[in-house]
């Protein structure tokens, strides 16, 4: 079984709910993480609550590809991990800089038979559906691109569990940076409360 995550529409940009765009919604002393690379403000990819908690995505767009934004380490990505009841009232965009997305997609849940995510888009597809509207997948076993990358935690040092992965976007108003065609990971350590991302194209 792969849980896809599908198009559900337009939702409003602060709207606790799993989305790509809008605003980040976070805790009370947030500050907008900047690039360790470049120093800029980073762009909100995604609110997305998982079973561990709700991520909050960043990642660098000051310098496309040249701040290492793939990588989870480098500090030109940034995960955040918050308490699934945590008040996360919503944030004002940072003033300068490329730091959201023109469009907010509303991500749905959508179960497949299928064994992989690629079989599991197939089967979306021939059923009628738009191909550009399956957009991730929700748990289970990650679909890799390339090698295994799946990073560790830096608080406990164990390998962080595969919450959800994310096309880059079903048209270019909406669409994340992943290379071209590539596809973001979210990892988190619910132990730790800590969250990871990278992306692989």
């Amino acid at each position: 079984m792969v849980t896809l995550l599908t198009y559900a529409g337009d939702v409003p940009a602060n709207a606790p709910v799993l989305r790509t765009g809008g605003v980040p919604l976070a805790p009370a002393g947030f500050e907008w993480p900047h690039c360790a690379k470049c120093g800029g403000p980073m762009m909100f990819l995604a609110h997305l609550p998982v079973d561990a908690g709700v991520v909050s995505v960043f990642m660098c767009q000051n310098q496309p590809g040249l701040c290492e934004e793939w990588d989870p380490a480098a500090g030109s990505n940034r995960a955040h991990l918050y308490p699934a009841d945590a008040a996360l009232p919503p944030v004002s965009a940072h003033p300068d800089g490329p730091t959201l997305l023109p469009v907010v997609n509303g991500l749905r849940p959508t179960e497949s038979a299928a064994d992989e995510y690629p079989d599991a888009v197939t089967a979306w597809s021939e059923a009628g559906n738009e191909r550009r509207d399956a957009l991730g997948q929700l748990g289970g076993e990650p679909c890799r691109l390339q090698a295994d990358e799946d990073p560790a935690c830096p608080g406990c040092g164990r390998t962080m569990d595969f919450a959800l992965m994310l096309e880059a976007g079903r048209d270019y108003r909406s669409g994340m940076n992943f290379g071209g065609d590539g596809w973001g990971y979210v990892f988190t350590c619910a132990g730790c409360e800590r969250a990871a991302f990278l992306w692989q194209c």
